[in-house]
């Protein structure tokens, strides 16, 4: 067992646990505000003691911990990329996530509302249609960007980055907010791939509001929110598919993945 498979074990352990209906039915949390912190394995553990009196993790089949698979769409102009870089307010990410142990597949829009709220729309796709954008999944972007913004999605979208990492999901015990606990990331372009530090994870806060419990027990332990922390965009620049990066170097050097690039 690896030091970082030492803080995942122990981590997970500590919580009780929860099932998959009981999560949705508490917190499905589409519409939220996030906000992400890279954090060391021993920081994490630190705030775990804290975490499991008003949390409990996710579970599946006796299994506390999940793989994910991800492949962002964009066009040729990175649209994506450089909304973001941009701080636009109307922007939107297009991916294809596959959940490994649930064998379920979605096509996922994501967009930003004023108040920076996070909004998701997604639709259920064939397990091996993983990686791919068929009629029925442009259809589903479309729409959703019609709904959304108001006018025509005219744009060509190709697989610009696959995504995997591993992730423990927790939800308050009262409800109302859910967190995320990823690791093991990876990067991959059809030219090159990157990895970070298995010791370092990214914890994802989700709550009505941006300032939830868990956003508080993090303050106590001296943990910020790191800004411009978008595994696509970290993802895009870890692999030199861009090279325009000066919004996302906060989050890069906490991520050690500055060098080389």
């Amino acid at each position: 067992m690896t030091l970082n498979d030492s803080y995942r074990t122990t981590v997970a352990a500590a919580f009780a646990p929860l099932s998959l209906d009981a999560l949705n039915t508490k917190a499905a949390m589409l519409e939220r505000l996030d906000n992400k912190y890279v954090v060391s394995g021993a920081t994490l553990l630190e705030a775990t003691d804290e975490f499991s009196k008003l949390f409990d993790v996710l579970e599946i089949e006796g299994k506390r911990s999940f793989g994910y698979d991800t492949w962002y769409f964009d066009d040729d102009a990175l649209s994506s990329y450089y909304d973001h870089l941009q701080g636009r307010r109307r922007r939107m990410k297009v991916r294809v996530r596959r959940y490994l142990d649930a064998r379920l597949c979605y096509v996922e829009v994501k967009f930003k509302t004023k108040r920076s709220i996070t909004v998701k729309k997604r639709l259920a796709i064939p397990y091996d249609q993983y990686g791919t954008l068929d009629e029925s999944g442009y259809s589903h972007v479309k729409s959703s960007f019609q709904k959304f913004y108001g006018g025509d999605f005219d744009k060509l979208l190709s697989p610009a980055l696959e995504v995997y990492y591993e992730r423990m999901t927790l939800v308050a015990k009262e409800g109302g907010e859910r967190m995320t606990i990823d690791n093991k990331l990876r990067f991959a372009t059809p030219f090159k791939s990157r990895s970070i530090h298995d010791e370092l994870f990214v914890v994802e806060t989700k709550s009505a509001n941006g300032n939830g419990v868990a956003d508080k027990i993090l303050r106590t332990l001296h943990q910020h929110p790191t800004g411009a922390c978008s595994k696509y965009c970290i993802g895009m620049i870890a692999t030199g598919a861009v090279t325009r990066r000066h919004k996302f170097l906060p989050a890069l050097k906490k991520l050690s993945a500055c060098d080389g690039i």
